[in-house]
């Protein structure tokens, strides 16, 4: 591989050389992050409930309310990272370098180029291989998983839900769709995967990458409709490094139940038991779960049986 290319040795902790890689370093910190829930964070409040639950590390994100999502606001980033000891992770729109540079100079761990917010730029990604802080970015697909690690992302995360309604099929399928075609790759003839890094649009290095690997090349979270503990534990035995859970689990009387919850399905998503324990008395956390009218009939009257 290159030097510049993506050559993160995922075996336990070890990285290539990071003097002469530095993506490499940033790829290790993302691995910090492996087998822990990341909640999303819109105070302090809410950001040392996370904390105390057990999350991994924070998202600050700015309320959701009409208009154009963009960057929180810095000093209130500034305030949660001075109140909690985890690492904090920030939202820029996606193509927006310049609100990367200002949460680079504020100091978060992370920087996530969300597809969530307002677009910044319809054509072009960040080079974030210009930044320092390892970045995060979202997909839907191996495809597009690969062409943000080329662009130097350090986490991928798999994207379902983008509208806050607690559903959970959208994440599964594309989760399923990642990891399927990453199965399909690894059976591949060495001559195959010229065709397949065509088909999906993805620089050949890095799919031959994903080959030898049999997993992608960064960390890997899923995102978007978990809300229970069954939905975290869903994705980590599908193949999932971590979560994200989302600001709408505040919205309840317990936020930190809830947050625990989750915290310990990710640590033991294999253990049924354990499962069923952290998912007593959570029933608020069902609420939302419904599929719209349309989903719905279009789901009955599919084929199926």
């Amino acid at each position: 591989m290159e030097e510049d290319g993506t050559v993160t040795v995922y075996s336990g902790s070890a990285i290539t050389d990071t003097k002469k890689n530095p993506f490499s370093l940033k790829v290790g910190i993302a691995q910090m992050l492996r087998g822990g829930a990341i909640a999303e964070v819109t105070n302090v409040n809410q950001a040392k409930i996370a904390e105390s639950a057990g999350a991994c590390c924070i998202v600050v994100s700015e309320p959701k309310g009409p208009g154009i999502s963009r960057m929180a606001d810095p000093s209130i980033i500034k305030e949660i990272k001075q109140s909690v000891t985890i690492p904090v992770m920030a939202k820029a729109r996606v193509g927006h370098f310049v609100e990367a540079q200002i949460l680079e100079a504020i100091g978060v761990d992370y920087i996530d180029e969300s597809e969530i917010l307002a677009l910044a730029d319809e054509d072009h990604f960040v080079n974030k291989h210009n930044f320092r802080a390892p970045f995060v970015c979202g997909c839907r697909d191996l495809g597009e998983a690969l062409r943000r690690v080329r662009e130097g992302a350090a986490m991928v995360r798999t994207q379902g839900d983008l509208l806050g309604r607690g559903n959970i099929v959208d994440t599964v399928r594309n989760v399923r769709k990642v990891m399927g075609d990453i199965r399909v790759l690894s059976n591949m003839d060495d001559d195959e995967v010229f065709t397949f890094s065509k088909k999906i649009a993805a620089p050949y290095d890095i799919v031959a990458q994903t080959k030898q690997m049999g997993r992608l090349p960064v960390v890997h979270f899923a995102a978007g409709g978990i809300v229970t503990p069954a939905d975290a534990a869903l994705m980590m035995q599908l193949g999932c490094d971590g979560v994200f859970i989302g600001s709408d689990i505040f919205n309840c009387s317990d936020p930190y139940k809830k947050v625990r919850a989750i915290v310990q399905a990710v640590r033991n998503y294999n253990d049924p038991h354990i499962l069923a324990a952290a998912s007593s008395g959570l029933d608020e956390a069902m609420g939302g779960l419904n599929l719209n009218e349309n989903r719905v009939e279009r789901f009955v009257s599919a084929d199926t049986y």
